[in-house]
């Protein structure tokens, strides 16, 4: 691990720590690489460069080569870099689907900060390829009280509907990186692995949309190399690749980053896949997920991120702990979305937590009714308006207990229903009395089919305060209803302000929440 000292970080405008590669099994590329100039004999950075996990004093930087190389990494204060101190990163390797990702740490907190990637040739040293350029925010310090502004969404290449350059290929991303956000929550099903996409698909007033189309995205994936291309297909658009380069990202994953509401251990009967046991599919599309996305390479994809006194983060993973889809009717306390360790470790951290507002980015709404099927739900509600049951036991444990100690400033982001919602929950209207009334906002999706709206369930009281959902199920991208949220968080009155916006950033909803 390298430190720089702070003499170095003032004279240089930098500081910055340790690397590691993300791989593991060898299993092929598959990947399709971004236009790029490919200048004979020299590396090429093939998909862009990304951040991600940014804290007040550390951050991922992402890149992937199309051949072995070493990564290095230029970082500075500066936007020309002037002064930047070179920081050598891991080798990219086929073991990685030549991805790679260096650990920058003992960074300022709550400043801008710029850097280059470069690969070198592995054949002749100093032999290396054109940089590319990328820049993200550190977050705030435990005592700088500064604004917080972040963006989330979630559903990416969903239902059909990939890259249409004729439609403006994925232009949510143009918007929100407009609106300069510290960081990029996505709320889950950041591929879609189950679904294939046409080259044409003629929608309702006769235009015919064109899917850029690649070999994995040809079918349903399930060797590691159709996971892998999965991410290297998104990275194809314009518009995300500029927006991964200036935002830092927080991923979270859901279903279809494996296959459709999947959880461990089901055996799938879907005629499509020739590999139908689902922990065989998970793990290779966890090892494509943590390859391709700036996300930490080891541990829980369950974690807590702080921004300050103002804004602590706590991402679930409501997938890879969940039990089967069944009615969810159980009076099993032990059983849930989270397992009993995250949950756990939810209680704890919420219970510890200083900062004005506690973000639980949940990847499944918790008060909306999401069918499995016509018998099985694949949620946390079920219907039942009634006293907890199913999954709703364990959220009911962690509301409780965070009620029960004064948690105050919780709110739940969510995406995975493909509209856009404001959900007010209280105890009032609730089939339970003992938590703090809170708020869930519901945006989606980024780039995929519209649905919605879904049935509320009323165990925890929920009030639809403002749904915007489209008229008919899977419209596409090119008829509207794609959803980003925005939040912003003022530093001098700490108010939560959110705004509910479409993919030109248009503000369709907006509240503000006093400090608690």
């Amino acid at each position: 691990m390298t430190e720089l000292d702070r003499r170095t970080l003032l004279r240089a405008g930098l500081v910055a720590g340790a690397g590691v590669a993300g791989g593991a099994l060898l299993g092929g590329s598959g990947a399709v690489a971004a236009p790029a100039w490919r200048p004979a004999g020299r590396p090429v950075l093939t998909h862009g460069v990304q951040s991600g996990d940014v804290t007040a004093d550390s951050a991922l930087v992402w890149t992937r080569a199309d051949r072995p190389g070493r990564m290095f990494v230029e970082l500075s204060r500066r936007p020309d870099l002037r002064g930047a101190r070179m920081l050598r990163g891991p080798v990219l390797d086929p073991t990685g689907d030549f991805t790679g990702r260096l650990r920058l740490r003992g960074l300022p907190s709550g400043e801008r900060l710029y850097y280059r990637v470069r690969v070198e040739s592995l054949d002749r040293n100093g032999l290396c390829g054109e940089p590319l350029r990328g820049s993200f925010t550190t977050a705030p310090g435990r005592h700088q009280r500064r604004d917080v502004r972040f963006v989330w969404t979630g559903d990416i290449a969903g239902q059909g509907w990939g890259i249409a350059p004729e439609f403006g290929g994925m232009s949510i991303f143009r918007a929100m990186r407009a609106a300069r956000p510290d960081f990029f929550l996505c709320s889950g099903d950041t591929v879609y692995a189950d679904g294939p996409l046409a080259e044409t698909v003629t929608l309702p007033d006769g235009r015919v949309w064109r899917n850029l189309v690649t070999p994995e995205k040809s079918k349903v994936a399930e060797t590691l190399a159709e996971y892998r291309g999965q991410y290297a297909y998104n990275l194809l658009d314009e518009h995300l690749r500029a927006f991964a380069a200036e935002v830092p990202q927080v991923n979270q994953w859901d279903d279809h980053e494996v296959t459709n509401n999947w959880y461990p251990g089901e055996i799938l009967t879907d005629a499509r896949y020739t590999e139908r046991r689902v922990d065989v599919l998970a793990a290779r599309a966890r090892q494509a997920f943590g390859e391709w996305l700036p996300v930490p390479a080891d541990g829980p994809l369950y974690r807590r991120l702080s921004y300050g006194p103002l804004l602590d983060v706590f991402v679930l993973d409501m997938r890879t702990y969940k039990d089967p889809n069944d009615g969810n009717t159980y009076a099993d306390p032990a059983r849930g979305l989270l397992g009993r360790e995250q949950r756990q470790w939810l209680v704890r951290e919420l219970t510890r937590s200083r900062a004005t507002w506690k973000v639980i980015a949940a990847d499944l709404p918790l008060g909306l009714v999401v069918p499995d099927g016509p018998g099985a739900q694949e949620g946390v509600a079920q219907g039942d308006p009634g006293a907890p049951a199913g999954r709703e036991l364990e959220f009911a444990e962690v509301l409780r207990a965070a009620h029960r100690v004064g948690v105050t400033g919780i709110v739940f982001l969510t995406a995975d229903v493909h509209y856009t919602a404001a959900h007010h929950y209280d105890p009032a209207r609730a089939a339970v009395a003992d938590f703090t009334p809170f708020w869930e906002f519901v945006s989606g999706p980024a780039h995929a089919g519209g649905f919605g709206p879904n049935r509320l369930d009323g165990t925890f009281g929920p009030e639809a305060v403002f749904v915007h959902a489209p008229p008919r199920a899977n419209i596409s991208p090119a008829e509207g209803f794609q959803h980003f949220g925005e939040v912003h968080i003022d530093a001098e009155s700490r108010a939560f302000t959110v705004h509910l916006r479409d993919r030109d950033g248009r503000s369709l909803w907006t509240t503000t929440l006093p400090a608690p």
